[in-house]
């Protein structure tokens, strides 16, 4: 099976401090992983570094083939800001970027597929509304409905369903669960295990190395869930890159 990303001995870091390293695996073409870890594991980081917001201090992260169009990246909410002065609609044709540009008018058909897509996320009617007006869980469905515009073959998703409401969420994850069963490659930071359990087949676990990489099932295991947990309550701040061969 291919792979959308391989990572070989991966450092990643601000400042010459590590927030993951001696990171080794892949992300298979069309899989459906969860991310966790607990607080300040370096999930976000890993993310910033797929998609390359963040080169790597140590090692190799290869995308195989993709181009940064092909990658969908839905970050924290509260790394976003909703002051700016733009309605919903707006919001989700960003998603036609790639197609349409920055100056291009948005073409009829455009506007159809982005009022389509906001039916699709449950948002049908908001087109009009700013989205400073949203709750924190209507404006994650935009997202969504923006994402679904963008069509892109790899996503991934920054602690999605955080600070929203359960209906939202089982929305959503359902958005989740089709993009999967098209083929697509989806790769979610995650705090709720049991959400994970129950529609992420594939696990990575994290305390700024790795823990378990594989099956869900086989990966969320007690004795890996308590190291993880005994590694987060060692973690020096301080500390400098752990350099070592790379295979």
């Amino acid at each position: 099976m291919t792979a959308a990303f391989s990572l070989n001995d991966v450092t990643l870091g601000y400042d010459r401090h590590p927030a993951v390293h001696h990171l080794t695996g892949r992300f298979a073409t069309g899989s459906l992983t969860a991310v966790v870890g607990p607080n300040g594991s370096g999930k976000s980081t890993l993310l910033k570094g797929l998609i390359g917001l963040l080169a790597p201090l140590d090692g190799r992260v290869e995308r195989n083939g993709l181009r940064q169009g092909d990658i969908a990246y839905l970050p924290q909410q509260a790394e976003i800001d909703r002051s700016f002065p733009i309605s919903v609609i707006e919001t989700v044709l960003l998603g036609h970027w790639r197609t349409m540009g920055l100056f291009r008018p948005v073409t009829r058909a455009q506007r159809r597929q982005a009022e389509d897509a906001l039916v699709a996320v449950g948002l049908d009617g908001f087109g009009r509304r700013p989205i400073a007006s949203l709750s924190a869980g209507q404006f994650q469905r935009v997202l969504f409905a923006r994402m679904l515009l963008q069509n892109c073959p790899v996503i991934l998703l920054d602690e999605p369903f955080t600070a929203i409401d359960a209906r939202t969420t089982a929305d959503l994850l359902r958005v989740v669960v089709g993009w999967h069963g098209e083929g697509r490659t989806i790769i979610a930071v995650l705090h709720d295990l049991d959400q994970v359990r129950e529609n992420f087949p594939d696990t990575l676990l994290i305390a700024r190395e790795p823990i378990a990489w594989g099956t869900t099932t086989e990966v969320l295991r007690a004795d890996h869930l308590s190291q993880a947990r005994q590694m987060a309550e060692a973690w020096d701040d301080r500390a400098e890159i752990c350099r070592r061969g790379i295979a």
